[in-house]
């Protein structure tokens, strides 16, 4: 079965014929529908019509006065054009009396309950985190990126006197517009002195949290269903959204990490015994990116860096001689493995702004080994609960002898999750 989730173009195929047309002593029309079933069509629907005409101009009516025992029907089946055309092949020769066409169609929304597994129904209440760390616009950037360090989040909503949300907070937009040298993944990784050299920087700033945060930012309301806000949340290429209530008061984040644990917390529900669906649970081989930031295991720092700077990644697979994933590497990893008389230097190099200095370390010496790894035909819904249960946010997809394929992440899972709601033009 084609799994028309992932498709945007199909074709419609139309078959038109009389409900006392036969096949082989059969009902055409539910030999049709049973040959399109058996040719894995993703869907066919039978419609029976109360009057028409065809080749003979013999009007035939459901009135009562002139009841037709040979009512027009139509078989209405939607595939993509490549199935399309192959079961054609097949009912073509059984309409000896009829009419076939084919159009080309868009794909609005394909579902159903066996292929999406979020619960879209849920309230955003219900599947928020209601502990949330906020900031006054107010604030100094340097209050500000203690509580990031403090409590290790990356994220902050920023509310004005009234209480009301004015904007988002982000270690980007204080790595980008508000003094500090590295995103908080690496800061956690360095030492007191090293963080407290960088708060003192930071202290002779006169900014105010108001004058680098993020704005207009995106919300949603603790009323919203889950469905809806996924696909908000999707379009806007955002990781968090903040949650309002009806007089437009913080009451909570929601991460896509909140919405992941809904769908790998949701109730299994399988499809009935005498259906298949080959494709209903769709595979980490369908969503998979094939654009994998690598590097060697021998590769020392100065080629470590430039990886990182031409892959725009914060994350390396690491392969070994045969190609096999043996470890992932971040910068944070790196900055934290070498030597601390390097750290400035290594900074500065992952910002871009100079070389690294020379080194002898290695991305083996580097890495942090095995990798999260799973095959091409792992279900999505078991990707995100082994990502969950071991705290992934990368998925390394690979064939048989442990070579990288593809590359799954949250970000992927997510869209992923909300194709099943989202409309496209």
């Amino acid at each position: 079965m084609a799994d028309l989730s992932l498709q945007k173009k199909a074709q419609c195929l139309r078959i038109y014929i009389g409900e006392s047309d036969h096949w082989r002593g059969q009902s055409l029309e539910s030999t049709l529908l049973e040959t399109l079933r058996a040719q894995g069509v993703a869907g066919a629907t039978v419609f029976r019509g109360v009057a028409g005409f065809g080749a003979h101009s013999r009007i035939h009516t459901t009135a009562i006065e002139v009841l037709s025992m040979d009512l027009p029907v139509v078989i209405e089946a939607i595939d993509a054009p490549e199935k399309i055309a192959a079961v054609l092949e097949v009912v073509y020769p059984m309409v000896r009396e009829g009419l076939i066409t084919l159009a080309d169609v868009q794909i609005v929304k394909y579902t159903h309950r066996f292929l999406n597994p979020l619960p879209a129904d849920r309230l955003v209440s219900e599947v928020m985190t209601r502990e949330v760390v906020s900031i006054a616009q107010d604030a100094s950037l340097v209050a500000a990126w203690k509580q990031m360090l403090a409590k290790q989040i990356k994220a902050m909503p920023v509310t004005d006197s009234a209480g009301r949300v004015v904007g988002i907070l982000t270690d980007g937009d204080l790595l980008e517009r508000g003094g500090i040298q590295q995103r908080l993944s690496v800061a956690m990784r360095l030492d007191a002195a090293e963080v407290a050299q960088e708060l003192r920087a930071l202290e002779l700033s006169p900014r105010r949290v108001l004058e680098v945060m993020t704005r207009p930012v995106v919300t949603v309301l603790e009323t919203e269903t889950l469905g809806v806000v996924t696909t908000r949340m999707v379009k806007a290429g955002l990781k968090r959204l903040p949650v309002l209530n009806a007089d437009g008061k913080l009451k909570g984040m929601l991460s896509r990490l909140d919405i992941l644990r809904q769908v790998a917390n949701a109730e299994a529900v399988a499809p009935p015994a005498q259906h298949v669906y080959p494709l209903a649970l769709r595979l980490v081989r369908d969503i998979m990116t094939t654009q994998i930031p690598m590097c060697h295991q021998d590769e020392d720092l100065a080629a470590i860096i430039e990886k990182f700077a031409r892959s725009n990644s914060h994350r390396l697979v690491v392969v070994d001689a045969q190609g096999r994933a043996v470890g992932l590497i971040s910068d944070s990893d790196v900055v934290a493995r070498v030597q601390p008389a390097k750290r400035k230097n290594i900074l500065e190099a992952l910002r871009q702004m100079g070389q690294p200095a020379p080194g002898k370390e290695t991305a083996f010496e580097l890495m942090s080994p095995g990798p999260l790894t799973a095959p091409p035909d792992l279900a999505l819904v078991d990707a995100v609960k082994q990502m969950l249960a071991a705290s992934r946010k990368w998925l390394v997809v690979v064939d048989a002898q442990g070579k990288p394929l593809g590359l799954v992440n949250r970000e992927l899972l997510l869209q992923a999750v909300a194709s099943g709601y989202t409309a496209e033009a």
